[in-house]
């Protein structure tokens, strides 16, 4: 299906269509526009979709009798939308053809990874032998974040005539790309007016309902051999209609060129203005395809991975939807991580925890992206405050779901497909987010040096989080220990004990353990901060000795559960009932949505020992063996490798999987431990989008955490990298079936070292423009220099 820079598809399988259209997808960090056929509007098979980083609209919806809001990223107007017949001069015109046509003989989809590019070649033919071959070219330009552009070549066989072409800009889109969404209200679009200007320019302008962002796109179409368009409106629609000659020794050849601008471009403008004039200079399709290849070409000098062999082209294809969702484009907005990437509607484009496993990577190769994303959570740090204010708390709670403002964009109600009900949906209590921001600031800041940042908004971040978890910490004299209550963890599963009023559970191990790392670093980051600035911090937040005191308290004293001899998923945990897997596996087959099958069967998850994706475990997927003892020691608790193997084991045998993360969380903890399992947990993470392993979701959008994740998993998971002020340490884990790999990375002023791994060997280049040697760690006892300009080989074992 592939080549070593190409991802490719041979022959039309309709019910496969949106997965290709969401691996095909292309962008640039400001826009994405999925890999969708020209020829099809939305409907059963096709989902054609272009989304805006950063634009979301908010509807109210009636579901199930109650009105329910909900904040989605907006299905723009569709640009690609290229219609077109065979008018054959001795045979009336035949009909609108596109891969659902009776005369398709073959189909193809190229998505070529080093360029950017995706090609869509169709071969058709009628009952007479009249054959037409028809070859899309889309690009969305890495260079210029505005502009897109589609060649579309017609060639007959067998004929000579005309071939009728409609191009339809078309703004009557809604959202409606996700199956289990279909009761709620996608009409994201309104005010639509369209026009044309000289030069075959369309356009067309609309805005959001709520949010007021206007939008405007304008086209422009370009033929070979050159003719006049009839240009007309369909109600939101903007149409241009050609007939080009054609005929066995003459092709034909249509270009339509995107300018996209909305009033949330900066510096700002009016949309439709900047958007026709645009469209009408940009350059020819020829010069924007060398140029938008160069840019890629210098995004992968800068972000590739190089891993031989099979496993080697998934993590470039990940790296490349990585690269077109936060690109160095995205440094200049204000947006956060989408879990979906700009891929598609699922989850309606919020903002998770995925930043968790994509930072790494991106403060690594784009620190400028990264510190960039990070300031996203800081312009919401008021909406994170407002919220611990409601909670009754202090401090700063970020939401679980975020999207344009910053407040909880959690959904009150989740549809489960198999039982067909609307149920409530408490997973806004998984308060472990905040944490995962925090960390998110503190190991940036170490990795980059960038102390102004750590020193200022950071700073600002990791103290109101640390307060928020002090202030919600509750002492148990009796355990003499504090404890946070009617929380939900990572799993997702548990949201309440079993026949309990309300919903929540109670010391979350995951949750008490992060919040303890946060609080320390907090006390770490007083510590260090210039005294004029920690005076002003102390008296802006009005941190006083007490308080202090009681952060100190909390670290060392959080409770955290233990069972059966391993660390506790959350208290009680023990307790549940033991779920028959065996019986669900021979029922079902696929059970990673384990909470659905349940509660279509008058169940619940609630009642069982059983997670849907790694929950305890993620603490070792966050902290080296040796950062968990310390933490647990911190905390009173002893936590050694046996311990720590015995919670390894008893958590596997107790997960389904439901989530893309879950493989890759599972992989990475076994692969610190030479488990013989890591690589099956690995495999499965690669292919995870690719294989569309949770069955019909990646057409919805991309995992873009588990992608990240992956590449992450080779990166600093398998080196043991850990970016700090002393150097570069390094402490290997070795994966047979990955023996070789190499990357370039930054970090603390320095820019463009390249690692090669092999077996045994770890080499290092630093480039001449290093300001100074860089130190590599691989023990304690075993340092050395690489000097600017030098590469140095180092020994492992």
């Amino acid at each position: 299906m592939t080549s070593e820079w190409s991802w490719d598809y041979d022959g039309y399988e309709p019910e496969r269509e949106r997965l290709v259209e969401a691996l095909c997808t292309l962008g640039n960090g400001r826009f994405a526009t999925r890999g969708s056929a020209p020829e099809c509007p939305a409907g059963p098979v096709h989902y054609p979709g272009t989304y805006l980083a950063g634009c979301y609209d908010r509807l109210t919806s009636l579901v199930d009798g109650a009105r329910v809001e909900n904040e989605d990223i907006v299905n723009l107007p569709n640009w690609t939308l290229l219609r077109y017949r065979c008018l054959p001069d001795d045979a009336p015109p035949g009909a609108w053809l596109d891969p659902d046509s009776a005369s398709l003989r073959h189909l193809d989809v190229r998505l070529d990874l080093h360029g950017g590019v995706l090609t869509r070649r169709l071969q058709f033919q009628d009952t007479h032998g009249r054959g037409l071959h028809v070859t899309h070219v889309r690009i969305v330009h890495m260079g210029d974040a505005r502009i897109a552009a589609q060649r579309s070549r017609f060639r007959a066989y067998g004929w000579s005539g005309a071939v009728e072409i409609e191009s339809v800009l078309d703004g009557a889109v809604v959202n409606a790309g996700v199956e289990r969404y279909r009761d709620l209200d996608g009409r994201h679009l309104t005010d639509h007016q369209t026009g044309f200007e000289p030069g075959g320019v369309a356009w067309l302008s609309c805005r959001t309902v709520e949010s007021g962002i206007r939008i405007a796109m304008a086209v422009r179409l370009g033929t070979s051999p050159s003719r006049r368009a009839s240009e007309g409106r369909r109600g939101a629609r903007a149409v241009q209609t050609y007939r080009l000659p054609i005929g066995p020794r003459r092709s034909a050849t249509v270009v339509k060129t995107l300018a996209l601008y909305t009033s949330l471009d900066r510096p700002a403008d009016e949309p439709r203005a900047a958007a026709v004039d645009a469209a009408a200079i940009a350059p020819a399709f020829p010069t924007l395809l060398s140029t938008h290849k160069a840019s890629w070409q210098r995004l992968w000098e800068q972000g590739e991975l190089r891993v031989p062999g099979e496993p080697g082209r998934v993590l470039r294809l990940h790296l490349f939807h990585l690269l077109q969702t936060l690109s160095p484009h995205t440094a200049e907005l204000d947006v956060g991580v989408p879990a979906r990437g700009l891929h598609g509607e699922a989850y309606r484009g919020h903002v998770f925890w995925d930043e968790l496993f994509v930072l790494p990577y991106v403060t690594l190769h784009f620190p400028e992206v990264a510190r960039a994303l990070l300031m996203y959570r800081h312009r919401r740090l008021p909406a994170a405050r407002a919220a611990a204010r409601r909670a009754g708390g202090q401090g700063a709670m970020y939401p679980w779901q975020s999207a344009s403002s910053g407040r909880e964009e959690t959904q009150e109600l989740h549809l489960n497909p198999r039982s067909g009900r609307w149920l409530p949906d408490h997973s806004h209590l998984q308060r472990h987010v905040s944490s995962a921001v925090a960390l998110n600031v503190w190991r940036y800041a170490q990795a980059t040096g960038d102390r102004g940042f750590l020193h200022s908004a950071g700073a600002e971040i990791l103290l109101e989080v640390a307060r928020q978890w002090a202030g919600a910490a509750a002492y148990d004299a009796e355990r003499d220990r504090y404890r946070l209550r009617g929380v939900v963890g990572p799993d997702e599963y548990h949201d309440a004990y079993p026949d309990a009023v309300t919903p929540g559970i109670d010391d979350n191990a995951y949750t008490n353990a992060t919040a303890a790392w946060v609080l320390a670093r907090a006390l770490d980051l007083l510590g260090e901060l210039p005294e004029a600035r920690r005076e002003e911090l102390t008296g802006s937040l009005s941190l006083d000795h007490d308080e202090l005191s009681r952060w100190e308290a909390v670290s060392r004293r959080l409770y955290v559960p233990f069972h059966h001899g391993v660390v506790g998923q959350f208290e009680g945990y023990g307790d549940l009932a033991e779920l028959d897997w065996g019986h669900y596996r021979d029922r079902y087959g696929d059970i990673r949505r384990l909470d659905r099958i349940l509660e279509a069967e008058g169940d619940t998850v609630n009642r069982y020992q059983a997670s849907k994706q790694a929950d305890t475990l993620m603490l070792g997927y966050l902290f080296r063996p040796a950062e968990l003892r310390d933490l647990f020691g911190r905390l009173g608790y002893f936590l050694d490798d046996d311990v720590w193997r015995a919670t390894t084991s008893y958590y596997l045998r107790r997960t389904s999987h439901g989530s893309t993360l879950s493989s890759l969380v599972h992989g990475w903890v076994l692969a610190r431990q030479k488990g013989a399992q890591a690589w099956d947990y690995c495999q499965e993470a690669l292919l995870g989008d690719v294989a569309d392993v949770q069955g019909g979701t990646t057409g919805e959008g991309i995992h873009l955490g588990a992608m990240a994740g992956t590449v992450d998993l080779v990166e600093r998971g398998m080196t043991g990298l850990e970016a700090g002020p002393e150097g570069l340490r390094v402490t290997p884990v070795a994966l047979r079936e990955i023996p070789r790999f190499a990357f370039t990375l930054c970090l603390a002023g320095h820019r463009g070292v390249r690692l090669r791994m092999l077996p045994g060997r770890l080499g290092v280049r630093v480039p001449d423009s290093s300001p100074s040697p860089l130190t590599i760690i691989l023990s304690e006892e075993r340092r050395g220099t690489v000097a600017p300009g030098e590469e140095r080989w180092f020994r492992l074992g």
